[in-house]
């Protein structure tokens, strides 16, 4: 948290810490599983979020550049001289909670946590004036970004025609216990912040489907059947440890009950955190490092959303129910999309990629993201070991063939190189 070297009201304010902006993601991350919001939507508010806070910083910082002719549509903000006294990185953080309480739909949950800051500020004797003229630097911002998040279409999807499943063998199709219906069929009509279009990193096609017992997708197909029945203990512990399932529901008798979980997202900005503090990065550089990876993974999840329903390929589930065993269950429970390919994998190897740059190939560190839901700490040895991880948790997991895994990571690879080129930091 803030802290100050003296108690005079008007003396020069110490710099923010890594962590003030890691407490706004998590505070971001508990509103949305509250809200079971879905993953790439949660991009979608992180991303935004990070951007209202960055856009100040670089307004300060002449090492950081402004988005402004960087990413699609980005405005080019003036900001009034007569808005003076103030603290940037106080107003930067407040521009975080400003956008976030309008973007989420819980969002005036984050009013007792923003006060909360507001108070510890003016605890250590930061003066009422500096407050308010940061609040108003914040507000005028964050109105800025709440405008250009609106232009990019996300609106315009509830117009658009409800999404029915294709009646054709080897299509997707909802999977039990729920048969929740299919979500975000239309993410790729929203604009991306730097990719040309969605179908930019567009991917070989998936495995044909097949009932043939001498055809490849047979053989993908008996491959997750069979690694399904010989999990071993420490295969299980990867696959519950990146699950990140925000639609999970378990059947207790006649009802059924949502277990709430973590984001993919949101587990990799976790990672983005322990990467900042452990390497002591200032507020400024973690700000940078942030929007980074959330910019990453919107235009990832774009890629792999627009990939998911074009190819709209049954998942292992429903495939192995049909072709092998009609009473299988995966170790996880499947999510509410087409297989491929692997959201996790995408974004997953885009995260690793962006991180690896401001980082290096052999960051170590220990996984502490997701102790507060009840899953152990891991270990890795660097970024790009965490997300090889994380991808093939969702072949133990039984919920994704491995050529939508295979395919997913040069996927998020391609996007995570394309926006560290756009945004300029190659």
């Amino acid at each position: 948290m803030l802290v100050a070297n003296s108690c005079k009201p008007n003396k020069e304010i110490a710099p923010l810490q890594s962590t003030d902006i890691s407490h706004v993601i998590a505070q971001m991350t508990d509103i949305m599983i509250h809200d079971i919001t879905n993953p790439p939507l949660a991009a979608r508010f992180f991303s935004y979020t990070t951007l209202a806070g960055y856009e100040i910083v670089a307004e300060h910082d002449s090492s950081k550049a402004s988005m402004h002719g960087i990413l699609n549509g980005y405005p080019d903000f003036q900001k009034p001289d007569t808005i003076t006294g103030y603290s940037y990185q106080v107003a930067a953080l407040l521009a975080m909670y400003e956008t976030a309480k309008k973007m989420q739909p819980s969002g005036n949950m984050l009013e007792p946590y923003e006060q909360r800051f507001v108070d510890s500020c003016k605890g250590i004797g930061i003066a009422d004036e500096v407050m308010d003229k940061s609040m108003q630097y914040a507000q005028l911002i964050s109105k800025q970004i709440l405008a250009y998040a609106k232009a990019d279409g996300y609106n315009k999807i509830s117009n658009l025609p409800r999404y029915t499943p294709v009646e054709k063998e080897g299509s997707w199709y909802p999977t039990p216990p729920a048969f929740m219906a299919a979500v975000e069929p239309n993410f790729n009509t929203v604009r991306p912040f730097t990719l040309d279009s969605a179908a930019q990193f567009k991917p070989a096609p998936p495995v044909a489907y097949s009932s043939k017992k001498e055809s490849a997708f047979y053989g993908i197909t008996e491959a997750v059947f069979t690694t399904a029945h010989n999990l071993t203990d420490s295969q299980k512990m990867v696959a519950a440890f990146w699950d990140c399932n925000p639609f999970a529901v378990q059947d207790e008798g006649h009802l059924q009950y949502g277990n709430k979980k973590i984001s993919p997202g949101a587990h990799w900005l976790g990672i983005t955190g322990i990467a900042c503090l452990q390497s002591k990065k200032s507020f400024n550089e973690t700000m940078q490092i942030y929007t980074s990876v959330s910019v990453g993974l919107m235009d990832a999840f774009m890629c792999c959303w627009d990939e998911k329903y074009r190819s709209n390929r049954i998942r292992p589930e429903t495939a192995i129910r049909k072709l092998i065993d009609p009473l299988w269950t995966p170790f996880l429970q499947t999510p509410p999309f087409p297989e491929y390919l692997s959201g996790h994998s995408t974004i997953s190897s885009s995260s690793a990629t962006i991180l690896t740059h401001f980082f290096g190939d052999s960051f170590a560190y220990t996984d502490t993201v997701e102790t507060t839901y009840g899953l152990p700490s891991r270990s890795f040895t660097s970024f790009k070991q965490a997300a090889a991880e994380a991808g093939i948790s969702r072949f133990y997991g039984g919920i994704h063939f491995m050529d939508a895994i295979e395919n997913g990571q040069f996927q998020g690879t391609k996007v995570g190189e394309w926006v560290l080129h756009k945004m300029r930091f190659e």
